[in-house]
């Protein structure tokens, strides 16, 4: 017998009702949950669809995280805590043992990052995931993108263009003679199961100005923090955290993948320099890499420097979905 909607609900995503702030959970028209008063809601959505935002080939399960886990993103990047999501989950078929691996891949970053699955809906075609994602911030503590200030310093956590050079490397285009597989591995991993930065954004968030996630490419989504605070910036190109894989792919290939290639779910932000030393401690009681990479500065637009002083071009529009 074809497994029913509510029968798919019940055995892969209905979830512990016992969580704080949960009042009615899946099972009902509608969640309820409880914001404590001195606590404001973030939300965002993402929707996933096969073929652009994940390859045709991608297991169920790797799926299922990177679904929830570019949508934490967008909450670490305000400075929020992730806390309850929703999941409207469109599929051409109701393949069990799918659903099972997709809801596996859920649950493996729910438990992470303590976020609980509270509703959504179930549907028939083209295979796309929406996710709604929400989390608490103390009023007024919510990181912008408009707050950077000429002489900010610019930062970066992490390593950027790994998940871009995994995608060139599952669609075939990295030969092995420039790059090993050995090599490739993280970064694959890098594509199918990104971190959030859900801790450093919302233990950054007191000391910093402006901060985005970068999911369209490191120039175009600092372009969005200069838009929004009517600023520019100068960045040392060789200042940007890259792995050693991509590094190789630099020296034989050009600057392009890093910067545009998008996917990376780091956070780029801003602060004032006199934040140098606590964000330098935050990095090391995170263990989580943060590279100054630039200066926001008067003016508009952003140079690309490199060490000779040569400036570089590069697409601002970064991953674009239309």
């Amino acid at each position: 017998m074809p497994l029913g909607e509510f029968d798919l609900i019940q055995q892969f995503f209905t979830r512990d009702q016992d969580q704080p702030g949960l009042v009615v959970g899946i099972g009902d028209d509608a969640a309820v949950v409880k914001i404590p008063p001195d606590r404001r809601l973030v939300v965002t959505a993402d929707t996933l669809v096969a073929g652009v935002h994940f390859p045709e080939q991608a297991s169920p399960e790797d799926i299922g995280y990177k679904s929830l886990a570019v949508n934490l993103s967008d909450l670490g990047a305000m400075g929020a805590i992730p806390r309850w999501y929703t999941l409207s989950l469109t599929l051409p078929v109701a393949n069990e043992a799918w659903l099972s691996a997709f809801s596996t891949g859920l649950q493996l970053l729910e438990t992470e990052e303590a976020v609980v699955l509270i509703g959504g809906d179930t549907t028939r075609g083209p295979l796309s995931i929406s996710i709604q994602a929400m989390g608490l911030v103390r009023p007024g503590a919510a990181v912008l993108r408009s707050g950077a200030n000429a002489g900010d310093d610019i930062y970066v956590t992490g390593t950027l263009g790994d998940a871009a050079l995994g995608l060139q490397s599952v669609v075939g285009e990295v030969s092995e003679s420039l790059l090993p597989g050995s090599a490739l591995a993280g970064c694959i991993d890098r594509l199918n199961r990104p971190q959030p930065r859900t801790i450093a954004g919302y233990s950054l968030a007191p000391f910093v100005t402006a901060m985005i996630d970068c999911s369209d490419g490191f120039t175009a989504d600092l372009g969005h923090i200069l838009r929004a605070s009517g600023c520019g910036a100068e960045v040392m190109l060789e200042s940007l955290p890259l792995s050693s894989a991509v590094r190789c792919w630099v020296e034989s290939q050009g600057w392009q993948l890093p910067l545009s290639g998008g996917d990376d779910y780091e956070l780029i932000f801003t602060a004032d320099s006199a934040q140098r030393e606590v964000i330098n401690g935050i990095a090391e009681n995170l263990h989580c890499a943060i590279t100054p990479v630039g200066k926001v500065v008067p003016g508009a637009g952003l140079k690309l420097i490199k060490r000779d002083g040569v400036v570089v071009e590069s697409d601002p529009r970064g991953y674009t979905h239309f």
